[in-house]
């Protein structure tokens, strides 16, 4: 049972040894390294490309990086809604002041 879970499991890797993995695998062969090293050679192929492009730097697990970039985003973008909102609701209240004071002029003018 625990052999299953531990097939299924996603094996996180660093970016040294995803450096290494690509130099072993180049050694073999894609097919017989990726086999060997239990990697989909899409896998091989997108470290390749972004080793190639960036360097060791390239082969970092990016999800936190995304993560991270994310919820920045996602606060400023709350910041912009809140900032909005109060906007909004000084905009009400405004108005909200202006009839008031044409309805007590109205009632004036009546009498």
């Amino acid at each position: 049972m625990t052999e299953i879970k531990d097939k299924l499991a996603v094996k996180r890797r660093t970016k040294e040894e995803k450096e290494k993995l690509l130099y072993e695998i180049q050694k073999l062969g894609v097919i017989a390294g990726c086999r060997r090293y239990s990697i989909d050679p899409s896998t091989y192929y997108v470290w390749l490309e972004r080793y190639q492009a960036h360097g060791i730097n390239g082969l970092e697990n990016r999800r936190s990086q995304n993560h991270d970039a994310m919820i920045r985003k996602l606060e400023k973008e709350n910041k912009i809604l809140k900032e909005l909102m109060v906007e909004k609701d000084l905009e009400i209240r405004m108005q909200a002041e202006l009839l008031k004071k044409k309805m007590e002029q109205w009632k004036n003018a009546k009498k």
